[in-house]
């Protein structure tokens, strides 16, 4: 067996001595290991000892028939891709060549910055093939805690929250919106001694501040106008378990005070009440902005922050997971066939290239909800990029584009977030790290 140390594995597959010394001339300088075979049987007999990242044919080898070492290839060898190359350049050559399966067709002489391009692209596509064939139907599993992600940013989440399982410290969960905070949660709870006990998940932004303390600890009768029977809280409800409160950040200062001292006494007071009851609730918490910026600028307080932040797990914005979009994009793939009752479809490697390429705002959210639509639309077997929304047709082209005026750009990406949150303009300002107000104004300018 060959050694995998180079950056790749080549074989030329040619019966020119001078074209496989060319091609060897390239190659090897810029890192690949290059071997040769002068006819199909040579080569099959290569290709049955060592798997090789790119072979590059001659279509018109001896010992079988036009094609039938790329077809071969192609057909029987998963990680392995094919270059093509030919002495007489015919547009109906390059049209079989491709239907055969070649990745690419170069016409000899071949120019060395042609061939390099076209094996780097091969070898791309190779990496993005087995990145897909991870999450293929029956080839993937969810990762630990259900959570899908090769990335070390990921991995590295995965640990913190085997660290926060095994104890009952309060943890601060951090990331931008449609990360998963709520998922690492969750998996924080139900990997702990209390997951037989409730897990009580409570958005802090979404209750109106005047009914929040009466949410969380509930109220006695009489307690206010209205309030016509005791009522137990989510603290009451979460006893034994784990109360998820999402947006911490969204609390007013009187109301971290009195959560401060919950965490401090382990004892909640019912609103109306005259005395205090003790709750066994291990607290996690979570927010959408950096929590060090928050205590910076006193929307959050400083010793409620330290309470709360004894574990801090911080996930990675979706952007800068690498590859673990093309799992995601898989799982919620077969996620939506089984759910719709459709034929689980393939993504070709071109709109796997512009799902990486994509900055994802929204983050897994915003890929879920791609991924859902494009299960629904689709109406072959496979997802193509002309099947992709505009923002990821055509942000390769914007990003390469630098003489366009800063105005246009930020129109751009602020069209982005508000796709990518289905037009929710609060959820956008968040993620933009603006107010309401601020959004409305810079839409109305633009």
């Amino acid at each position: 067996m060959a050694s995998r140390d180079a950056k790749g594995l080549i074989l030329v597959a040619d019966d020119g001595p001078a074209t496989v010394e060319a091609l060897r001339r390239e190659l090897a300088p810029a890192g690949y290991r290059v071997f040769s075979a002068a006819s199909v049987p040579d080569a099959l007999k290569l290709l049955a000892a060592t798997r090789f990242d790119v072979v590059i044919a001659n279509v018109r080898l001896p010992g079988a028939n036009d094609l039938e070492l790329v077809r071969h290839v192609c057909e029987n060898l998963d990680e392995t891709e094919v270059v093509a190359t030919t002495n007489y350049a015919t547009v109906d050559g390059a049209v079989q060549a491709i239907k055969a399966g070649a990745f690419d067709y170069l016409v000899k002489p071949i120019a060395g910055d042609r061939l390099l391009a076209a094996v780097e692209g091969a070898i791309e596509a190779l990496r993005l093939r087995k990145s897909a064939g991870r999450a293929d139907p029956g080839k993937g599993s969810p990762g630990t805690y259900g959570l899908w992600g090769d990335s070390p940013a990921m991995q590295e989440v995965i640990r913190a929250i085997g660290k926060a399982a095994s104890i009952s410290a309060t943890v601060l969960v951090s990331g931008e919106s449609g990360t998963g905070k709520e998922l690492v949660a969750r998996a924080i709870h139900y990997g702990s001694a209390r997951a037989s006990a409730p897990f009580v998940a409570v958005n802090c932004g979404a209750i109106p501040e005047t009914l929040l303390e009466s949410e969380l600890f509930g109220y006695v009768k009489g307690a206010f106008t209205g309030a016509s029977e005791t009522r137990a809280g989510f603290f009451q409800t979460a006893d034994g378990g784990t109360i998820f409160l999402d947006e911490i950040s969204e609390t007013s200062p009187s109301m971290q005070v009195k959560l401060l001292r919950v965490l401090q006494e382990k004892e909640i007071c019912m609103v109306g009440a005259t005395r205090s009851r003790r709750v066994d609730v291990r607290v996690v918490t979570s927010t959408n902005r950096d929590p060090q910026t928050l205590v910076a600028k006193a929307v959050l307080r400083e010793d409620l922050f330290y309470r709360l932040n004894v574990i801090a797990v911080a996930i990675p914005p979706l952007r800068e997971r690498g590859d673990d979009i093309l799992l995601l994009a898989h799982h919620f793939a077969r996620k939506f066939a089984a759910e719709f009752g459709k034929a689980v479809p393939q993504l070709s490697e071109a709109a796997l290239r512009a799902l990486r390429a994509h900055t994802w705002p929204g983050n897994v959210r915003e890929l879920e909800n791609v991924i859902q639509r494009l299960v629904v639309m689709c109406e072959g077997g496979t997802i193509e990029v002309r099947d992709l929304p505009a923002l990821m047709r055509f942000s390769a082209l914007r990003e390469s584009t630098v003489t366009r005026p800063l105005v246009e750009i930020e129109l751009d990406y602020i069209r982005s977030v508000l796709s990518s949150v289905e037009g929710n303009r609060s959820q956008a300002a968040r993620i933009l790290g603006i107010d309401r107000k601020t959004l409305r104004e810079k839409l109305k300018f633009h």
